[in-house]
């Protein structure tokens, strides 16, 4: 019990002894009289103030959620008086709270304070009659009543005292009232006596929150004066009013922005965020992206790790070239016309004369040949299909009478193989039967003649237009250089080349027809064709082989344009004697050798594994002369044991064939690329 709670009940002990030792001077709750009473009030004034200074110093001790004990004394006390007594009618109380008299203020004239006195008395008497008319009889009831619990507030009430005067009015009234279980119509028929007004102090009390409400109810009007004669001014009740807290502002609750993770870390472990420092802040965003960085690094690896190896390819790590030693080879040549040699997959080995388009007469009868064998190949040996003599033919055959080379053996409905026909056309030069094959092949002439066109082409005989299949007419032209790149192409076909390389052939009749190239049996050449007419003069492509250094070469060369007589064997012999001097130049050398290192195998993530010849390397030229070396891959591996062909090396012209090629193999195992070259590999 506190000192606020102490001095309460001293003090209501002083006032009940009084009361019973002298009843008629105690002058009722409200009433004033003479200078005992002017002094009574003014103890009870004195007592008041020093109770309410007290009571601040409690509420500002209980503004933590706590009740002063004071308050807790007093609700206390009203509980136990209501228990006891049974509550009084709405209409009774109101009309008994309205009767209340107010405290005198301290200092009140003695003239002014009976009279209020006296109004007080008038209205208790008339609030007890009215409440004794409008009582009901008693029933049985409960001894207590159960009041509903006090919500809790976030700050103690005060509740305001006025003199003790108001407190022994009220004692008073008390007494009056009968006991529970005294009164009642079950014994005697006594109505129970009212229920005293509660004092304005006790009835006034207020709870003061904490912190203003969002909503706060409106104030509500004060209740109306009693009527009767106006009172003096008297001491202001203390009700107090929530104050407004300065700084605070009534608004709704908005949501707060969420807080960063270390702050609410923070409030959940009670431990305050530590301060913000670059390194801290540095450290906090390694590790937030370390985990991501790393699992990025993982699926990175993965990727690298799975894809697709590139294919390997063939490098060179030889030379690419290799020069033989000597000046430049200077061969006779005739000194009219043109002419071009080519050792077949190494060069050029020397040209004279300008390269123009000019007739070259039966020479065109290659192409011909050419292209039959294209469209219709055969072995060695075999004789191919059998082809019609038409009435053109056999008409053709007769135009040898005016000078024109034909076969004029056969006879409409007779047949010729294939082979026996080409042989017709290549050694006796058959006009007839080169127009045969053309109708047999592409159905006409012409359509045959666009087909030499579009081979030349093909080729690469950039000056060369063909308007006939035989090459009589004067508007068949051609450069040397056009028919030796035809000519590289006809001594790769071996049953050409056996037709060609004859020194005569012999007819279904039985006739004999001489080559018209002489170079065959007289030096051992190969063909190829010859032709003349009184425009084109005397015209000759040929070709030889000679074995140099253990690889075959293959010389092939034209002269055209020899006018002088007789034309044909003009350019027999002019031709005889460059082939002649052109395989007499021809040398080889040996440039590399068995297990030498050529080049390796680039794996395309940074890995060589080296290659070796796996035989000797001979390059053949002529002094002055360079050759080409070059690689062909084959099927690269992604991994291969030591020994395993990769490719070919070349030693010269591949395309123009006849170059010399060299298998290559690896000289240790090829392994896959290992984890870090695949790693790190960028595309």
């Amino acid at each position: 019990m506190d000192t606020a709670t102490r001095v309460l009940s001293v003090r209501d002990v002083v006032t009940e002894s009084e009361a019973e030792d002298d009843p008629a001077e105690a002058p009722e709750a409200g009433e004033g009289g003479g200078g005992s009473g002017v002094a009574e009030d003014a103890g009870q004034s004195e007592e008041p103030a020093a109770e309410e200074a007290r009571d601040g110093e409690d509420a500002e001790d209980a503004e933590d959620g706590g009740k002063p004990e004071a308050d807790v004394a007093t609700d206390a006390k009203a509980d136990a008086g209501t228990a006891d007594e049974p509550e009084p009618e709405p209409e009774a109380k109101a009309k008994a709270k309205t009767a209340e008299p107010k405290a005198p203020e301290t200092g009140t004239p003695e003239s002014e304070a009976p009279k209020a006195g006296t109004v007080a008395s008038e209205a208790e008497a008339e609030a007890e009659t009215e409440a004794e008319a409008e009582a009901e009889p008693a029933v049985d009831r409960p001894t207590a009543v159960f009041k509903k619990p006090r919500p809790a507030v976030d700050q103690p009430t005060t509740m305001l005292k006025l003199g003790g005067a108001a407190k022994d009015a009220a004692k008073d009234g008390a007494k009056a009232a009968p006991k529970p279980g005294e009164g009642g119509e079950g014994k005697g028929g006594a109505k129970p006596a009212p229920k005293p007004a509660e004092s304005e102090a006790e009835r006034t009390s207020k709870f003061v929150a904490l912190k203003p409400l969002d909503a706060p109810d409106a104030p509500k009007p004060e209740s109306a004066a009693p009527a009767g004669p106006k009172a003096q001014p008297t001491a202001p009740t203390a009700r107090t009013t929530p104050a407004a807290r300065p700084g605070f502002e009534r608004t709704t609750q908005q949501p707060l922005p969420p807080k960063p993770p270390l702050d609410l870390l923070a409030e959940l472990t009670n431990t305050p965020p530590p301060p913000e420092t670059p390194l801290r802040t540095t450290m906090r965003r390694v590790k937030i992206w370390t985990p991501l960085v790393l699992l990025l690094l993982v699926v990175f690896a993965v990727v690298q790790a799975l894809r697709p190896l590139p294919a390997p390819a063939l490098a060179l790590t030889a030379k690419d070239t290799y020069a033989f030693d000597g000046g430049k080879l200077s061969l006779p040549w005739p000194d009219e016309g043109q002419g071009w040699m080519d050792v077949q997959g190494v060069g050029a080995m020397g040209q004279f004369g300008a390269q123009k388009p000019v007739a070259i007469g039966s020479v065109a009868k290659t192409m011909t040949s050419y292209i039959i064998l294209r469209d219709h190949p055969l072995k060695v040996g075999q004789e191919g299909p059998k082809i019609q003599i038409d009435p053109t033919a056999e008409k053709e055959g007769g135009y040898d009478k005016g000078g024109e080379s034909t076969l004029n053996t056969v006879k409409a409905g007779q047949s010729l193989t294939e082979k026996q026909a080409l042989s017709a056309v290549m050694i006796p030069s058959a006009n007839n039967i080169a127009r045969l094959l053309a109708r047999w092949d592409a159905g006409s002439e012409a359509a045959f003649v666009k087909k030499m066109n579009d081979t030349a082409k093909e080729l690469g005989m950039t000056h060369t237009t063909y308007t006939d299949p035989s090459g009589l007419k004067e508007t068949t032209v051609s450069t040397a250089e056009d028919q030796v790149k035809l000519g590289n192409q006809v001594v790769q076909n071996p049953a050409l080349v056996a037709i060609t390389s004859a020194a005569s052939w012999t007819d279904p009749s039985g006739k004999n027809w001489p080559n018209w190239n002489e170079l065959p049996y007289r030096m051992g050449a190969i063909g190829i064709k010859t032709g003349s007419t009184t425009a084109a003069g005397g015209n000759l492509l040929f070709a030889a082989r000679k074995k140099v250094g253990g690889e075959t070469v293959t010389v092939v060369g034209a002269i055209l344009g020899q006018h002088k007589n007789p034309i044909l064997g003009t350019a027999n012999a002019v031709s005889k004697t460059a082939l002649e001097a052109a395989k007499e130049a021809l040398t080889s050398a040996k440039i590399l050798k068995k297990g030498d290192v050529v080049g390796y195998v680039d794996d395309k993530l940074g890995g060589h594994t080296p290659v070796v010849a796996t035989e000797d390397v001979t390059a053949v030229g002529w002094a002055g002369s360079r050759v080409k070396l070059s690689f062909a891959a084959d099927q690269v591996p992604h991994s291969a044991k030591a020994g395993t062909k990769v490719g070919t090396l070349t030693v010269g012209d591949g395309g123009a064939g006849g170059a010399i090629k060299v298998p290559v193999a690896l000289r240790q195992d090829l392994g896959e690329p290992d984890f870090l070259a695949k790693l790190t590999r960028i595309s």
